[in-house]
């Protein structure tokens, strides 16, 4: 069940960052700050997923998605993209950003899959190397 999240989740979004970023995954005062910032929607999908969209005027970026790797493949991230999006309207945003390393095929389907087209590359963005994707979306 996708809902808002609370203080009650950080422990949970804490393990799923450490199991889907490893090294690059959020601090639990990230998480906290996170959950606490005033123009961030943060979202779970108890255990096993969680999001966090910014939304800034009428543009709207999204922070985070993860879902752990055993609940992939079974429409987790889809469900949760679709209540991001859907929130960040109901806030204001006209459009939704994104970055996505440009290996990561799974998410850049996804992505494509939900209307997002790519309107940029960032060169060397990610660790060893990997350029980023900015793709972009609007909201109805």
């Amino acid at each position: 069940m996708i809902r808002g999240a609370t203080d009650r989740d950080v422990a949970a979004i804490v393990t799923i960052e450490a199991e889907c970023f490893g090294s690059d995954a959020w601090s639990e005062q990230l998480v906290r700050e996170q959950l606490a910032a005033e123009h961030r929607i943060v979202l779970v999908d108890d255990p096993v997923a969680y999001g966090v969209v910014s939304v800034l005027g009428d543009v709207a970026d999204l922070d985070r998605i993860a879902v752990l790797p055993f609940a992939r493949r079974r429409g987790v991230a889809g469900g949760l993209l679709e209540q991001l999006i859907e929130a960040a309207g109901g806030h204001g945003a006209e459009r939704l950003l994104l970055e996505v390393a440009a290996d990561n095929d799974a998410a850049i389907g996804l992505y494509e899959s939900f209307g997002f087209t790519t309107i940029n590359t960032r060169k060397g963005y990610y660790p060893r190397g990997v350029d980023a994707l900015v793709m972009e979306r609007e909201i109805a």
